[in-house]
């Protein structure tokens, strides 16, 4: 019998969303920045995403945030996040929840009040505020990625469900973004295996039709994510509230609205001049939680009117465990695990 291996996690959530952040037991990983240690796992060792979001150890619609030490001096840590789609630069959700486990974890100081920090993400530095009260992280904010319009109100035939008007977004991966009440949904829960179905159909015959390419990163992969928009509700002067659901391919609905889905709706409200910096976007999500998005400033990328955002939320801590990994295991693949798992 092989000697088993083992790694340490906090597990947490915020709006729905569990991320199981890793915060040791993995060896140090190839790459001099923290993207280039991304890729390294992506191509050479992809088995700590697999394990941890596959049978027995996990499920799909969880997500792993690996802390890693950063490799510029101007951030705390940084971290790579991993989804059943693959491994995102950015994502808010797991962005809020790393940066509440660095905290809780002690690898950041928690400081009384308001503390900042950076985080590297493959993407790059990451603001973080911290507001902490009694010594409990209440809400993190964290920088939402330049976020911008690649298509505005193209139309599609879907197989199963006609022709389809969308959008797509960057805002840390490409968005669809779908009418809600166009498709009949008014994004409640019980609507959630139809809400899958719809968005697997759409974001196949996407992929399907064409590609997109960031105006700065080129070629980033098939579009991954479809967001459905509900009514946008005006609350105040500068603060407005929208159910929303993102469905991450294939086959997630989100349990929150998501910060880059947050973002992607901030990107395209200001598109259609409905927004100005400085105004909010309250996200609902299936299980009524949310997230704030504020539209903070815009500048010009080439043709390209990009969003500066930052998105608002509340991360819980739901364990810290030890994971063991016995390789002899049949319900467990060891492959692409066992070079990133320190011996003892």
């Amino acid at each position: 019998m092989s000697q088993p291996l083992s790694f340490q996690l906090i597990d947490t959530h915020a709006g729905g969303d569990v991320s199981r952040i890793v915060i040791g037991g993995i060896a140090p990983l190839p790459g001099a920045s923290v993207r280039e240690q991304m890729h390294y796992l992506r191509d050479d060792a992809d088995g700590l995403r697999r394990l941890l979001l596959e049978e027995p150890y996990g499920i799909p619609e969880m997500s792993v945030d690996l802390i890693v030490p950063a490799t510029d001096p101007a951030a705390a840590a940084g971290y790579i996040i991993m989804e059943v789609m693959g491994y995102p630069i950015y994502s808010g959700s797991n962005t809020l929840c790393t940066a509440t486990a660095v905290l809780e974890s002690g690898i950041v100081p928690k400081q009384e009040g308001r503390q900042r920090f950076k985080l590297e993400s493959p993407a790059g530095l990451v603001q973080i505020e911290a507001r902490v009260e009694n010594g409990v992280v209440e809400a993190i904010t964290c920088e939402g990625l330049p976020s911008y319009i690649d298509t505005y109100r193209a139309s599609l035939q879907v197989p199963g469900i006609g022709e389809v008007t969308y959008s797509v977004a960057y805002s840390g991966g490409f968005y669809a973004l779908v009418d809600a009440t166009e498709l009949g949904f008014s994004l409640v829960r019980e609507e959630e295996r139809a809400l899958a179905d719809c968005a697997h159909r759409i974001v196949e015959a996407l992929q399907a039709e064409r590609g997109f390419s960031h105006y700065s990163l080129g070629d980033v992969g098939p579009l991954p994510f479809l967001h459905f928009m509900g009514p946008v509700e005006r609350v105040a002067d500068d603060f407005y509230r929208s159910r929303s659901t993102t469905y991450v391919h294939p086959g997630v609905i989100c349990r929150s609205t998501t910060g880059t889905g947050t973002s992607a709706r901030l990107a395209l409200m200001h598109h259609e001049g409905r927004i100005k910096p400085g105004d909010k976007l309250e996200t609902v999500s299936l299980r009524e939680t949310r997230f704030v998005g504020e539209f903070t400033a815009t500048h010009q990328e080439g043709h390209q009117a990009v969003v500066e955002n930052t998105i608002t939320g509340k991360s819980y801590v739901l364990a810290r465990s030890e994971i063991v990994v016995n390789c002899d295991d049949p319900m467990v693949e060891c492959e692409g695990l066992r070079q990133v798992l320190t011996q003892g």
